[in-house]
């Protein structure tokens, strides 16, 4: 059942990293899966647990010189969370938590993105887990390397207010309602 809450925080994540992953040469940057991670962090009984989605899908469009002209739009599959105990990457899938069969995909678009300094940005977009629509906003660092460009953060996303975890699951006692996705999509031209 930990693996549910760290699908949950995983898929909000992934979804905030993509965003996050635009590149600032638009329709030359590919995303790097090599070098890209989206992890989920939860608590299950007070101790932390860590997970990751395997595969995410990123359409970047950044404009280092306009940030508030940039775009990103993300999809991830929710099947791809791998949890620290595999026996429970099926459980994830099931209808109390992820409801695969009927959303295989969370998704992130953002609706708007700015200027927060050198190196970082203000990004707010619609995150889509197991059919549910949330306004979220998180800070991103930006870092440029030769043709290579960076983004990295983290967002916390409340797992219930995305039905994730129903029925019995819905006790915080057991898996927190607080989950951390954290993020780093790497983009090269």
């Amino acid at each position: 059942m930990i693996s549910t809450s760290s699908l949950t925080s995983t898929l909000l994540f992934t979804a905030a990293i993509s965003l996050t992953s635009t590149s600032s040469y638009a329709a030359d940057a590919q995303v790097d899966p090599a070098k890209s991670t989206v992890h989920v962090v939860f608590k299950q009984m007070n101790v932390p647990v860590q997970a990751q989605f395997k595969k995410f899908t990123a359409i970047i469009d950044y404009n280092s010189a306009k940030p508030e002209n940039s775009k990103a739009q993300v999809e991830i599959d929710a099947g791809s969370l791998n949890l620290p105990a595999p026996e429970y990457n099926a459980e994830v899938l099931k209808k109390e938590w992820f409801n695969a069969a009927q959303f295989p995909k969370a998704s992130f678009t953002s609706t708007a993105m700015k200027s927060a300094g050198t190196g970082k940005l203000d990004v707010t977009g619609n995150l889509t887990i197991k059919g549910k629509t949330v306004l979220v906003s998180f800070p991103l660092s930006v870092k440029t390397e030769g043709k290579t460009i960076s983004f990295e953060g983290s967002l916390p996303i409340k797992r219930l207010t995305f039905n994730i975890g129903e029925g019995e699951w819905k006790d915080t006692s057991m898996i927190a309602d607080e989950v951390m996705i954290k993020f780093k999509v790497v983009t090269n031209q």
